[in-house]
């Protein structure tokens, strides 16, 4: 099952996929797309290594993501990927639409072939105002075309604001 958990900063979408992840019972793959380029990130990324069961295995990739998801996905176990935000920002700061293109494709393609239950995590950007700047602005509307494209092919929904999920979409 592919299921996409949106959210706004610090709404508690990345502890709900953790939180299904292990309600799950099936092994872990945590797939991380952040890099520690300044002092915050690599506060947010020891928050989240601190949280995580010692016993879930680790992969970090900012870029490749179709290709990590594709090596790590199995029946019989739960991939968390967090987030597919941050993956987007890295991307664009490549400044190579060809790439940003190329991967995003990639991702939507090996959706629909992952086995095991796959959680995808990312930032809700459009509900505020629309940015100043032209990367800005690019950076939330590939976010939102990605994630309409992405609740297209995802079994279920949820858009988490305080710590309470909503669901969007469920299975049929």
């Amino acid at each position: 099952m592919l299921e996409l958990i949106l959210g706004g900063a610090r709404s508690g979408k990345s502890r709900l996929a953790e939180r299904l992840a292990l309600e799950s019972g099936l092994p872990v793959t945590y797939i991380a797309t952040s890099q520690p380029l300044d002092g915050e990130m690599t506060e947010r990324i020891a928050h989240h290594r601190a949280r995580r069961p010692v016993d879930w295995a680790l992969v970090e990739e900012p870029l490749a993501l179709a290709r990590v998801l594709r090596e790590n996905a199995r029946q019989g176990r739960c991939t968390l990927v967090d987030c597919l935000t941050l993956w987007l920002t890295n991307l664009l700061m490549l400044d190579d639409p060809a790439r940003l293109i190329e991967e995003r494709d990639a991702l939507l393609d090996c959706l629909a072939t992952l086995p095991g239950r796959v959680l995808l995590v990312s930032n809700e950007t459009g509900l505020g105002i629309v940015p100043l700047g032209d990367l800005s602005r690019r950076y939330v509307d590939e976010a939102g075309w990605l994630h309409q494209a992405l609740a297209e092919r995802c079994q279920r929904v949820s858009f988490v604001v305080a710590g309470l999920p909503m669901v969007l979409k469920e299975p049929v």
